[in-house]
């Protein structure tokens, strides 16, 4: 019996031990699985933060640029545009482009599409105003078409917004 009990002991105490390693191993995955939600929740809400910033930078930039080839046509009826007028209009086309570039990068096909039909059009417009600017303006193009078109892209921009705020889950 001393050698069976010597069997039952080593079994009790590899028991308890297997027992301890398996409770320890169930614990490191619990562990490693709690870690990897709460990156993959870091990450999510980061991803969020980015577009935000990127959503508000491009509708203000798209709205400043629509703004400026507003004031470039008022300019060229009124009075004839100066070097501070272009240079004006340009930077605004610029910090547009530069936001549009970034939102290609981060935002989903659904903001996307609306956000090139706003692209289209400022830049449809934007190179009819520098047509008239030169005095070299496409076939139908004069400064009504110019302004209405202008004016047309208001509605481009609200479809933009509304589809920004969709993604980022406010309206």
């Amino acid at each position: 019996m001393e050698i069976g009990a010597m069997v039952i002991a080593v079994a009790g105490v590899a028991g308890t031990l297997g027992g301890a390693l398996l409770t320890q191993r169930g614990a490191e995955r619990a562990k490693r699985r709690e870690i990897e939600l709460v990156r993959a929740h870091e990450a999510k809400r980061e991803n969020q933060a980015l577009r935000r910033t990127c959503y508000t930078d491009l509708n203000r930039d798209a709205r400043q640029f629509t703004t400026a080839l507003n004031r470039h046509l008022h300019v060229l009826r009124e009075r004839g545009v100066e070097d501070a007028d272009r240079a004006a209009l340009d930077t605004a086309k610029d910090a547009f482009r530069d936001r549009y570039s970034e939102a290609q990068m981060v935002a989903p096909d659904e903001v996307l599409v609306p956000t090139a039909s706003v692209h289209h059009a400022l830049t449809a417009v934007y190179g009819q105003v520098k047509r008239l600017e030169r005095g070299a303006p496409d076939p139908g193009e004069s400064m009504e078409s110019a302004a209405q078109a202008q004016y047309g892209i208001w509605g481009p921009l609200r479809e933009m917004r509304a589809a920004m705020r969709a993604d980022l889950g406010v309206g």
